[in-house]
């Protein structure tokens, strides 16, 4: 089938038309690794009531702006989806995906100018997630884009050259007679990217003992490797912390410092944290600079990436969390004037003791959102300023337009590109009534 790319939209696909059909209706074909303005020769590959899924068979008309891909696997791994793109276009489809996603999906119509924060494009993730494979012969890797099926690398250049050093010694190694039952490892390097942890995922009933006996094999090998902790498997979306998993074996440091804007973080195996270790710095002084007061509270507070900043300008904060990971780094990061609430947030707000409105809220929920019930509740506190953190445009605008309809404005637009090469989208929005 032939067909004329038109735009890019939230997801990482190109947005093409079928031509229209006897009852005068097109289709809508959802194309991967294209560019507007292209002519590609398409293969369906899944077909439903007004729309379909689509291959690229043949580029007809490439676009003038295509590059060469870096990365040797792109296109048949899952975790990049715009390497084709110049760096520069990149961050321009970004923008105009969040504008017309508030658009489309909560009538937001976005007047502000949307500031960009502009990551290099390369080695920026202090985080990587890999499959793993122990027989018939050991092997790590990324699932194979659209599957399941383990695409088996020895090198990832989004991630930093800790974690692709890593990743090329334990193939090398041959993951060091790595026990069948481990099937994800995670990486996650400090700032300095000089030290890093291994999260290790399960199955469930793995031989503890051997665990700990792999654990120090490759610790000795692998010195850099300050400690790892083992979980059981589960299945979890990009991004999300293995939230308050039972510990099956654990060897050495169970946490490493991480330093953001002169502050060391506790980060344990398990917490939170922001994937870019370019823009962490920024992102934490627009969300915590020019604000002051009595009170703040900083909703999804991780492992206390704002509220410990936050503390310095306000007299008390309360900051929620709901992991029991992140909490307890949460108690150990910040000072005497930041109470700790292990709950979830929308328990909290519902049951929240003091009634005095504060004079900050900073909310940074996950990929789902706030929701219903806490934009309702931060409608009634009714706060001078809201700073939302978001990583999904789609959920952002849902819980941006009850707040809008109660009298916020949108004072200042930004966009963080904390995952350059993909189709992710971190933005901050300032609110203000």
């Amino acid at each position: 089938m032939l067909l004329s790319i038109e735009k890019l939209i939230y997801g990482g696909d190109g947005l093409a038309r079928t031509a229209e059909g006897a009852d005068g209706r097109s289709m809508a074909v959802f194309v991967p690794f294209v560019l507007p303005g292209e002519q590609v020769q398409a293969d369906i590959r899944q077909e439903k009531p007004g729309f379909a899924r689509g291959s690229v068979a043949r580029l007809v008309e490439p676009s003038a702006e295509r590059v060469a891909a870096r990365c040797p696997y792109f296109q048949q791994c899952g975790g990049c989806h715009y390497q084709h793109i110049p760096y520069e276009r990149q961050l321009e489809f970004k923008a105009g995906i969040l504008r017309e996603t508030l658009q489309r999906v909560a009538k937001i119509d976005l007047r502000a100018e949307i500031n960009l924060h502009v990551s290099p494009p390369w080695q920026y993730r202090n985080r990587t997630r890999l499959q793993v494979q122990t027989a018939p012969e050991f092997a790590l890797g990324y699932f194979r884009f659209g599957s399941h099926e383990l695409l088996p690398v020895r090198e990832c250049p989004i991630s930093s050259p800790l974690i692709q050093r890593m990743i090329t010694q334990v193939v090398e190694l041959r993951g060091g007679e790595c026990p069948a039952e481990v099937e994800e490892i995670e990486f996650f390097a400090d700032a300095a990217d000089e030290r890093l942890l291994a999260w290790v995922f399960c199955e469930r009933g793995a031989d503890k003992e051997n665990l700990s006996q792999w654990a120090e094999r490759v610790q000795r090998e692998l010195p850099e490797i300050a400690g790892l902790s083992f979980f059981p498997s589960r299945r979890r979306s990009e991004d999300e912390a293995p939230m308050d998993l039972k510990q099956l074996a654990q060897l050495g440091d169970q946490a490493i410092q991480y330093r953001v804007r002169e502050t060391d973080y506790r980060v344990s195996a398990g917490a939170f944290f922001q994937v870019n270790r370019y823009l962490v710095d920024e992102l934490v002084s627009l969300v915590t600079s020019n604000v002051g007061g009595e009170t703040a509270l900083d909703l999804y507070a991780g492992v206390g990436l704002f509220s410990t900043v936050l503390a310095r300008s306000f007299h008390h904060i309360f900051a929620v969390e709901a992991s029991l990971i992140s909490h307890a780094d949460l108690v150990q990061n910040v000072p005497a004037n930041v109470k700790a609430v292990g709950t979830r947030t929308e328990d909290y707000l519902r049951s929240r003791p003091v009634r005095k409105r504060p004079d900050l809220v900073v909310i940074d929920p996950p990929r789902t959102g706030a929701g219903k019930a806490v934009t309702r509740w931060l409608v009634e506190l009714g706060a001078p300023r809201i700073r939302y953190v978001s990583c999904d445009p789609a959920t952002l605008a849902r819980d941006l337009a009850p707040l809008l309809a109660s009298g916020y404005r949108i004072e200042e637009a930004h966009l963080f590109d904390l995952f350059p090469q993909t189709f992710h989208i971190e933005s901050v929005m300032l609110l203000a009534r």
